[in-house]
């Protein structure tokens, strides 16, 4: 494990069929979605396992022992909370609890998130106090803090278009450093264009 102060998290749902991806589902078929959801685990743990912090797999559902997640790299934990930002918020706060300085948490359905781009919000939490990375779709695909605050996990209207600008209003007295817009996976819109998932897509 690294000798670190800094903590990823990474939320994910557990890969089953007809459970996960279902608005990119409704266009290309549970199966097609999960196979496609299963990509983006494999390249989120290509761009996380080098990555020199303490990392977390939050899971959705139940911990899996056997999968790709390999427990060296990562210390498996269960999500807890009745909606996202309660789970998140959970997250967050045990982190603090166990010692670490700088938390950031990222999903698992970013196509074009790197290492590089993990190692450059670690690195704002040196001079901010938060650091977030806007999504096309309107909400977050990464926010980072080195003090627990739990006023951005609620009153969110979580999987809309409002919640970046409702966590920028929490956030307009701190020190915030602002990551590249990125387009996160969830509907057929969000893949149809981009060359790593046209094997996927080929009979749709």
């Amino acid at each position: 494990m690294a000798k670190s102060k800094n903590l990823l998290l990474v939320f994910t749902r557990n890969p089953i069929l007809g459970q996960c991806k279902t608005r990119l589902a409704a266009t290309v078929g549970n199966q097609v979605a999960l196979d496609i959801y299963n990509f983006l685990l494999d390249h989120t743990f290509e761009i996380t396992k080098e990555l020199n912090v303490h990392k977390q797999i939050h899971y959705s559902k139940e911990i899996w022992e056997d999968d790709i997640w390999d427990s060296r790299i990562f210390d498996k934990q269960l999500q807890s909370g009745s909606d996202l930002g309660e789970r998140m918020a959970n997250a967050f706060r045990k982190g603090f609890e166990q010692g670490f300085e700088n938390i950031i948490i990222i999903g698992s359905d970013i196509f074009d998130l790197t290492m590089a781009d993990l190692e450059e919000a670690f690195k704002a939490l040196e001079q901010n106090e938060y650091v977030i990375g806007p999504a096309q779709d309107g909400g977050y695909y990464l926010l980072g803090m080195n003090k627990f605050n739990i006023a951005v996990f609620k009153n969110k209207d979580w999987g809309t278009e409002t919640v970046y600008q409702s966590t920028m209003k929490d956030l307009k007295n701190n020190k915030v450093s602002l990551l590249e817009r990125r387009n996160d996976i969830d509907i057929y819109e969000d893949v149809k264009h981009i060359k790593a998932f046209q094997p996927f897509l080929k009979n749709i």
